[in-house]
């Protein structure tokens, strides 16, 4: 089964209260899933890598074969895609999560998009932020 996800990560005030946000649609643009979670005080970059942590778990759960992300955060997409290295020591630790989780799906894929082609994933971040306001 092969996925298109968005996934976002917000914070206000970097760091402040944080949350990621997922978007799952199937290979149609078919909405199948949207969650995320509030991440307490966080970085911004911290919320974005969790976003693409769940969003994996959740994939592998369901059985993805091949994940085509869409991400806004061109920082985290070179970095996943090893254009740049990862130096912050959090970071470190969760591009390592997502190196093993990835492992368990036969492709996956990180592109950049513009912050108005990630609307849907950047509403789930906001809305779990305005609960916890």
């Amino acid at each position: 089964m092969k996925l298109i996800i968005q996934t976002d990560g917000g914070s206000r005030g970097n760091p402040g209260p944080s949350a990621a946000g997922v978007v799952i649609y199937d290979e149609n643009k078919k909405e199948l899933e949207r969650f995320g979670t509030f991440l307490d005080t966080q970085t911004n970059n911290y919320a974005e890598y969790m976003g693409v942590v769940i969003a994996l778990e959740r994939a592998v759960e369901m059985g993805a074969d091949e994940i085509d992300f869409k991400l806004d955060s061109e920082l985290l997409v070179k970095q996943l895609n090893r254009e740049y290295k990862v130096k912050n020591p959090a970071l470190a630790q969760l591009f390592l999560k997502i190196y093993n989780l990835q492992s368990k799906v036969k492709k996956v894929t990180y592109a950049h998009v513009y912050r108005e082609d990630n609307k849907e994933a950047d509403r789930v971040v906001n809305e779990i932020l305005d609960e916890r306001s």
